[in-house]
């Protein structure tokens, strides 16, 4: 299912138009199904993920409901927090202004800093659960 679907699919299913959702993030009318000729610019990508609460690699294809995704609701929830939190800390300015090579990050830039830090989250989340496994040596 390609990313234009799923993004389709999770507003049918929350009553969401398509229309509505294009007029909230102010993209142009028809924007979504132009998308299907090519790829979705990750600045979009974050800003449509945000606005249905999904996780950007759900979007982009790791299913939620795959066979070999050992991460719970909760777990979801975890990463999600720990990401929200750690782009906050990264965009206040608290520990140190966002910047990379004497400019501040454009709004592309902290798109895929989010995405590759939801990864590591995701993934480590994952590894974690098989390598502390309590049962794992049961048998």
């Amino acid at each position: 299912m390609s990313t234009v679907d799923k993004v389709k699919k999770i507003c049918k299913s929350r009553k969401i138009p398509i229309s509505r959702l294009e007029k909230d993030l102010g993209f142009s009318n028809g924007y979504i199904n132009q998308l299907r000729k090519g790829t979705f610019p990750s600045d979009r990508l974050a800003l449509i993920s945000k606005y249905l609460d999904v996780p950007i690699s759900e979007l982009l294809g790791d299913n939620i409901n795959s066979p070999n995704d050992t991460l719970t609701d909760s777990d979801r929830k975890d990463i999600a927090k720990s990401l929200d939190e750690m782009m906050e800390q990264l965009e206040s300015g608290t520990d140190s202004p966002l910047m990379y090579n004497g400019q501040e990050l454009s709004e592309t830039s902290k798109a895929l800093l989010r995405n590759a830090l939801e990864y590591a989250l995701t993934e480590t989340k994952k590894e974690n659960k098989v390598k502390y496994n309590p049962n794992k040596n049961k048998g």
